[in-house]
């Protein structure tokens, strides 16, 4: 036991250390400064004079992020209420079975459902080629539904009787109940649940690189061509020399990633020590 643990620890040790000493190797060496990393817009490492600005696959990601989040919480909360409060009966037994089915789709899968669905539809609707910013948020939205869902319905499972009874006992009405008693009540939970939903959304590569259009632009519309760290990664990983400036800008990349996974559990954290019911 001892020893598993032990070497757990080294291996995240480890990956940290190997990740950030390629991370900080152009900085280091001088080739690139730290500010025209984090903030400049333009990304031309085969140019007679290279530009490593990773800005616009920063703000990508974080948009993509974001938007997928904003659609997918009421989404997941609602379906939550819905399993646990309004028909906990059948309503968790229909529910249930078609959050687990999402959870296992492969992401290549629904990649390829949003570039053959959404993608044409947004196309057909609404100004844009259909590829961009709106076309990965809503992909992602529904890849992490059923994390945010899952977190959300633990939490209200978890609810102690009393305080709904007690709430009815006031004469309060079942919606009164949801929205002042249930709802305040285990909010940090439920964004513990939207957090890890974020956390997913973020490092998400292969369904956002098919439908958002991989354009090293900063996005001025929900309907322009976007790209997003994991991306390029991806992208460009295999087409560059390792140690070579645009493969340490790569690196660079994938510690932004970390250090962003990093403060996604330290968030993850907080709110534990707030969801004391």
């Amino acid at each position: 036991m001892s020893f598993c643990v032990l070497l757990l620890i080294v291996i995240i040790i480890s990956m940290v250390y190997f990740v950030a000493s390629k991370g900080v190797a152009n900085f280091l060496s001088g080739e690139v400064k730290v500010s025209e990393f984090l903030f400049g817009t333009k990304w031309s490492p085969e140019a007679d004079t290279p530009s490593y600005g990773a800005f616009p696959f920063i703000s990508g990601s974080f948009l993509v992020t974001l938007l997928a989040a904003l659609i997918a919480s009421p989404l997941s909360i609602c379906a939550a209420l819905f399993m646990t409060e309004i028909v906990p009966g059948w309503g968790k037994k229909l529910l249930q079975p078609v959050i687990e089915l999402l959870s296992g789709i492969p992401s290549v899968v629904y990649g390829f459902v949003g570039l053959s669905v959404i993608v044409p539809f947004l196309r057909d609707t609404l100004p844009g080629q259909g590829i961009g910013v709106a076309a990965g948020a809503l992909v992602l939205s529904v890849m992490i539904l059923p994390t945010i869902t899952s977190v959300a319905a633990d939490a209200l499972a978890s609810l102690p009787q009393n305080l709904k009874e007690s709430s009815f006992a006031l004469g309060a009405t079942r919606w009164q109940t949801i929205s002042r008693v249930i709802l305040p009540t285990t909010f940090p939970a439920i964004m513990t649940g939207v957090v890890l939903g974020m956390a997913r959304a973020f490092g998400e590569a292969l369904a956002v690189q098919m439908v958002i259009g991989n354009a090293p632009f900063v996005p001025h519309s929900l309907f322009e061509s976007a790209s997003t760290l994991t991306s390029v990664i991806t992208l460009g990983m295999g087409n560059t020399t390792m140690g070579s400036p645009q493969n340490n800008a790569l690196w660079s990349m994938a510690l932004v990633l970390m250090l962003m996974t990093f403060v996604f559990v330290l968030l993850v954290r907080m709110l534990e020590r707030r969801n004391k019911i």
